[in-house]
């Protein structure tokens, strides 16, 4: 893919095929932290990084407007790698599930203990039963159902970016109750299988009734550094949704 970069003061922008990463500096303990065309392999980064535009829409059932539409920020773990240098394009969209017999690769490794928050274009909002889902790549070992290959991560939500509440996840075996990471993604369109269905979507589905919050606009995703694996992000599907 061309591409053309330029830096400005401290921020250095990479334009190609439609989407651009704003990649501010940002102040973290770990190495490896610095500004790139991308994000790095490594460390803490803030960052902006603005999806294609055809992927998000005023309307509620526009193409991508209950999915990710800006990555806001990045701090990568040690570890697995998997699929950082296309960061944007693995964690816009819907899920490509792998079902209960093998995880998708259309991910994005966030490493041991490392996080993201991502936004919509729509608001998250507090409906009936599951309101929004975020997929992994879990499946199940052996097919069986409570034995799944888990990389578990704590899910937290904010309507302002400023103030955060998580959704418990302090299990640290099965079954890994408001934990992400250890459901199998059955959710897929090319498959004709909706992903924002939670009766045939898999993943792991949160309602924010359970934590008492209306509405949320922004999902921050840690992966649990005191567990096994990296957790690996496919994508963030809201099911109740509140439009522009």
């Amino acid at each position: 893919m061309e591409r053309e970069t330029r830096s400005e003061g401290n921020v250095m922008m990479s334009i190609g095929k439609g989407r651009v990463f704003a990649l501010g500096m940002a102040l973290c303990g770990l190495a490896g932290c610095g500004v790139e065309a991308d994000l790095p392999a490594a460390g803490c980064q803030d960052a902006t990084v603005a999806l294609d535009p055809a992927s998000g829409d005023a309307a509620c059932d526009g193409p991508g407007a209950r999915y990710v539409t800006r990555v806001v920020s990045a701090c990568f773990g040690a570890g697995e790698s998997f699929g950082r240098d296309q960061l944007a394009e693995r964690v816009a969209g819907p899920p490509r599930g792998g079902g209960a017999r093998g995880g998708s690769l259309d991910v994005s490794s966030l490493g041991q203990g490392g996080t993201i928050t991502v936004a919509f274009d729509n608001a998250i909002v507090d409906g009936p039963g599951v309101d929004f889902i975020v997929f992994e790549n879990a499946f199940d070992v052996g097919h069986d159902p409570g034995n799944p290959y888990a990389e578990v991560a704590t899910v937290e939500v904010s309507e302002d970016d400023v103030t955060w509440v998580a959704f418990p996840c302090s299990a640290t075996e099965y079954p890994y109750g408001g934990c992400a990471g250890w459901h199998p993604v059955f959710g897929n369109v090319d498959e004709g299988v909706n992903p924002l269905d939670p009766a045939v979507a898999g993943g792991d589905q949160f309602d924010l009734a359970d934590i008492d919050v209306p509405m949320a606009r922004f999902v921050r995703i840690t992966d649990r550094a005191d567990m096994p694996g990296s957790f690996d992000l496919d994508a963030v599907g809201i099911v109740n949704a509140r439009c522009p």
